[in-house]
């Protein structure tokens, strides 16, 4: 049994101004009509040996990623909560010991929820290869096979191949490294060493020589192998994240990692903790149409050139315009005479960079978050597990937002400090809770909540509840919650 542990946390500042904190680039639907998350499930669909995933991800992102694996008719096996980022290898070792809890001692092929894949047959028998080095007690990675000197990559240098189905030595009275001929090896190699990534004329270098992969950030390996090796590499971390799970709690669809013992894990990839030190370590060559989408730019050259071979998105207007990624979510983009250039346009906000300047990205998320701008966190549509709101005018002591319900679900029963509210239903049916009141409103009716009243909204109906609310007061921020039930689970202010 194989269970796809996908790793769902990061914020995707590269993406910026499509990819936020608060809803980052694995969420998004970058290439086709399903997130970069659901895409990573659906291509495991038809390969052989799959079990529900489990994924590991952000707690701020819980119901988005449970609603889109909803839309996608995929029951994960669990969605594990981190409270706070601490990089793949902790984040890998709280998986393994949650699957082993639930699955016996299963292998785990762990990929990046952000990740494209075009060729998902080739992948497939990939992934069959590192199963068979996995079972024998490999720690598995799959490497890219090049096609371009690229700098913005780790590398990984292939070492002895493996003429076989190679059990390691220790499994055979043999020493490690030596060959034993079981079956075909297709390719899989050991590892000989990580590379940082490189300047040009060095990734010029390894991709000559055909000895260099890039590092895909993908992996395979039985669940106790890994806890092995943590056990042997970093026993701290591993007591750690033991702690974090053991101590945890399951919460309506998610299993949460206890907040104190998780915190505690020293922050550190897989592949620094692990994999450059382990001596079981083997790198599969994978070439199937891989791309990380990490850039602006790598969207242009995955992307649906035209005859001039720009890139366009949403509602676009050129004269003259060659070689560039053109972007609109809300209003018309209109350029003349660019070559090589970025526009990304969202509803607050505007990107425009020369292409090969677009990993400088991050320093402009960097300023926004500086200066504590809400554009570097969410977009002005903000999505929670009852529906969305999104923010239409905002000023000193006013904002107006248009809210959206989902059928059947509804707010937490709550009051504000320093805020009133005015609801006004635009389609759909309201229930609205206010003191010891319950109220229904249709279309076109309203009602007002004044400051300090306890309250609730709720759609009873079979189609979304769409309203405008009018909020007025001296402090309009979203911390300003007091909760007195909630059937989400959530915490004030979230």
């Amino acid at each position: 049994m194989i269970i796809p542990l996908v790793l769902a946390g990061g914020s995707g500042t590269r993406l910026w101004p499509l990819s936020r904190e608060l809803f980052p680039k694995q969420l998004l639907n970058l290439t086709d009509d399903h997130s970069m998350l659901q895409n990573t499930l659906l291509r495991l669909q038809d390969a052989a040996g799959m079990a529900a995933p489990l994924i590991v991800c952000n707690e701020t992102h819980r119901f988005m990623v449970a609603e889109q694996l909803r839309r996608i008719d995929l029951t994960p096996l669990s969605i594990m909560l981190e409270p706070v980022g601490r990089n793949t290898a902790p984040a890998i070792a709280v998986a393994a010991i949650k699957a082993m809890e639930q699955a016996g001692d299963p292998l785990l092929l762990v990929l990046p929820a952000d990740h494209v894949i075009y060729n998902h047959g080739r992948f497939h028998e990939m992934i069959e290869q590192g199963a068979v080095q996995a079972a024998n007690g490999y720690l598995v990675t799959f490497g890219i096979v090049p096609d371009v000197p690229e700098t913005g990559y780790g590398y990984i240098k292939k070492g002895r191949p493996i003429y076989g189905d190679k059990i390691r030595g220790d499994q055979t009275g043999t020493a490690k490294g030596d060959d034993v001929q079981v079956g075909g090896g297709g390719g899989a190699a050991l590892i000989e060493s990580f590379v940082e990534k490189p300047n040009l004329e060095r990734a010029k270098a390894y991709v000559a020589s055909g000895d260099y992969l890039w590092n895909s950030g993908m992996f395979m390996f039985q669940a106790s192998r890994i806890v092995e090796e943590l056990e042997r590499l970093e026993p701290e971390m591993l007591s750690i994240c033991k702690k974090a799970v053991e101590n945890g709690a399951s919460d309506l669809d998610f299993f949460r990692l206890d907040h104190d013992h998780f915190a505690g894990a020293r922050s550190d990839s897989i592949d620094y903790a692990i994999m450059e030190k382990t001596d079981d370590g083997v790198i599969i060559p994978l070439d199937a149409g891989w791309s990380d989408l990490g850039s602006w730019d790598a969207l242009w050259q995955t992307g649906k050139k035209d005859a001039d071979q720009n890139v366009i998105t949403g509602d676009v207007m050129v004269e003259d315009v060659k070689n560039s990624y053109l972007h609109s979510q809300n209003r018309l983009i209109a350029a003349v005479g660019l070559r090589d250039h970025v526009i990304v346009e969202t509803k607050d906000a505007i990107l425009v960079a020369p292409r090969d300047r677009v990993q400088d990205v991050k320093a402009i998320v960097s300023q926004l978050k500086s200066t504590q701008r809400e554009e570097a966190i969410s977009h002005s549509k903000v999505f929670r597990p009852w529906g969305s709101y999104e923010t239409i005018d905002l000023e000193g002591r006013f904002q107006v937002k248009r809210i959206t319900v989902k059928p059947g679900a509804k707010l937490s029963l709550q009051k504000h400090y320093h805020r009133a509210e005015h609801w006004t239903v635009v389609s759909g049916t309201a229930i609205v809770t206010k003191g010891e009141d319950e109220i229904m409103l249709s279309e076109n009716e309203s009602t007002y909540i004044p400051l300090g009243t306890l309250h609730r909204l709720e759609n009873p109906g079979k189609i979304p509840l769409e309203l405008i609310e009018v909020q007025s007061g001296s402090y309009l921020g979203e911390d300003d919650i007091v909760r007195y039930d909630d059937v989400y689970g959530r915490k004030q202010g979230s």
